[in-house]
């Protein structure tokens, strides 16, 4: 019997803060093979005033790869081109404030010397994206708005600002091996497929289950929840194609509104995720598989109570066919609206192996739930989920104490991931994790659209760097 409302059968329920005591390397083992954290080895850090090629204020990161083939050695350290994603551009949804933002990836030059553990970030340019006509998106919020380009039902604010433009609030990235790339999207939970130039190809929309539908028509805007589908501001938020550059994996933040147990936020574990075939078509109709991954639950206030918020995933990152890391984090630390401790900020390992495949049930044509009881401790019968299990817990106060960072000094959003070999012939299996934050434009001096936008906050951009183990070369 589970104990706790939105608790995953079997789990400890997280109701203080999850803190890691010991700096030493630690091991897991997860479906008979191990995998190694050797902790936090490095940092890096670029000012939150930075401005960008477009002259608005340099918002971090919603995600983040590693150009492909451009990660080399150089001398005693390591040199690459970064790509990465920002997301809407600054607003306040509370007060309806929305700027006219046009959706962009920015270049970066990174440097990582192992020996001192700094991480140099130089800002390199960008690229701006376009839709199927060439012109801008914009990061404003929808509400009811629509437009239709080749046949399909997007998003757009009807009139004030961005009116006549795609609403896009971009939350992940994924390069394929020709240079084109997807941007997963919040607001329809749709991905986008780019060109190199940055052009709108193609969209890939998700099952009926997930797009969010209000009074039985497409409801887009991030203000109010949907009847069923993605959760309003819970969307494609993380995304990443396998190694072998067949699969791309998309998982929602958090629960559909129809796997949703009533009550507090604690309800929303049972998050989705879909695998497509990509080999063929960039832009396949239907996936071929469709998971359920349970997320941690969390009491917000680490009291000792019963969990009451859900520690949504921020970014995905596949190790091959079946395993990928998932970065599950609570609302709290640096730049957050309240008060509240730091109580879980981790990087789980996931195997999809034994999970049941929803692809093709009613379960993704129709709204129907996943839940197998009102308070969502169980799933239906015959409905397996992916096992999972913490291989890098970010609260850690040794690790960070090495970079001179704290745990209550850490960011609250960290939603950016890529892995890379660390090229020692010797140790093929050992690799870096870099991790970024996303600071929601949060400076004191910003700049939006030509408009000042400051914060009573400098929340920097940020890149932790993670020396991991694995048991086979994911890349």
């Amino acid at each position: 019997m589970c104990l706790f409302p939105g608790l995953a059968a079997g789990e400890e329920a997280i109701t203080r803060p999850n803190i890691e005591q010991s700096a030493e390397a630690r091991s897991v083992s997860l479906q008979g093979q191990t995998y190694v954290n050797e902790g936090l080895v490095g940092t890096g850090v670029l000012a939150a005033g930075t401005i960008d090629f477009l002259g608005d204020t340099l918002g971090s990161f919603s995600s983040l790869k590693i150009a492909p083939g451009s990660w080399k050695r150089v001398g005693a350290g390591y040199e690459a081109t970064l790509w990465t994603l920002p997301d809407r551009g600054r607003n306040d949804p509370d007060a309806k404030l929305f700027f006219d933002y046009p959706a962009r990836l920015h270049r970066l030059r990174i440097r990582f010397t192992p020996a001192d553990g700094k991480v140099a970030i130089t800002p390199d340019g960008g690229l701006k994206l376009s839709d199927f006509r060439g012109r801008p998106f914009t990061g404003a919020d929808p509400s009811t708005g629509t437009l239709v380009q080749r046949g399909i039902t997007l998003p757009a604010p009807a009139s004030g600002v961005g009116s006549g433009k795609i609403s896009l609030d971009a939350e992940s990235l994924q390069f394929a091996r020709d240079g084109h790339f997807y941007i997963g999207d919040e607001y329809t939970a749709n991905i986008y497929y780019f060109d190199r130039r940055g052009r709108l190809r193609g969209i890939i929309q998700p099952p009926a289950a997930i797009a969010p539908r209000r009074d039985g028509t497409p409801y887009f805007g991030s203000l109010q929840a949907p009847d069923t589908g993605r959760r309003n501001n819970q969307g494609a938020e993380g995304m990443s194609l396998s190694p072998d550059g067949r699969t791309l994996f998309v998982a929602m933040q958090s629960a559909l509104i129809q796997d949703s147990a009533a009550g507090n936020a604690a309800g929303r574990i049972n998050t989705r995720i879909l695998a497509y075939d990509v080999s063929r078509s960039p832009t396949p109709k239907q996936p071929k598989a469709h998971y359920v991954v349970q997320l941690p639950a969390y009491r917000a206030d680490g009291s000792g109570g019963a969990p009451d918020r859900t520690a949504a995933q921020s970014e995905i990152l596949a190790l091959d066919d079946h395993r990928l890391l998932m970065l599950a984090r609570d609302g709290a630390g640096f730049g957050a609206d309240h008060k509240n401790p730091a109580i879980y900020k981790s990087i789980l390992l996931v195997d999809l192996t034994n999970a049941t495949n929803l692809a093709g049930t009613e379960y993704e044509s129709g709204a129907l739930s996943l839940l197998g009881n009102p308070d969502g401790t169980a799933l239906r019968p015959g409905i397996a989920p992916a096992d999972r299990i913490e291989l890098i817990n970010m609260l850690n106060p040794a690790q960070l104490a090495r970079r001179d960072l704290t745990v209550e000094g850490l960011s609250e959003k960290w939603e950016a991931m890529d892995l890379v070999s660390t090229l020692e012939p010797d140790r093929p299996a050992d690799h870096f994790l870099i991790v970024g934050n996303d600071n929601d434009f949060a400076a004191r001096k910003c700049i939006m659209s030509g408009q000042s936008c400051d914060s009573d906050i400098d929340n920097d951009n940020r890149l932790l760097v993670y020396r991991l183990g694995l048991p086979t070369t994911p890349r």
